[in-house]
């Protein structure tokens, strides 16, 4: 799926990266504690920036938040997303990142900004 993601992507002229958001927190001892969260497409054209996770489906909320996170430590205004492969209406979560299906995402050519 991430092969046809970058692919799309790509006809699209975006160039396309990968990311990592690194983020420091405190452990039960108070100890600094670094973790990195990979992003998979940090797709840039022009002014425009995207940051895309694939996930093949989000069966629960654990996976849902698992998925989310890297992006929500991103703190800029650029568009968030999330795409699965499960046909899904899109949606937009209370922080922001835009939910959507991989259909809707190849054939729709304004999916990405909703």
């Amino acid at each position: 799926m991430e092969n046809i993601l970058y692919n799309e992507l790509f006809v699209r002229g975006y160039n396309v990266d990968v990311g990592v958001v690194e983020v420091v927190s405190k452990d039960a001892t108070g100890k600094s504690v670094r973790k990195q969260h990979e992003i998979d497409f940090v797709c840039n054209k022009a002014s425009q920036r995207l940051y895309i996770q694939s996930a093949f489906s989000m069966h629960s909320e654990e996976k849902r938040k698992q998925e989310e996170a890297s992006l929500r430590h991103i703190d800029d205004s650029f568009t968030k997303m999330i795409i699965v492969k499960d046909d899904i209406k899109p949606w937009r979560s209370e922080t922001g990142i835009v939910t959507v299906g991989l259909t809707d995402f190849l054939l729709q050519p304004k999916s990405l900004a909703f």
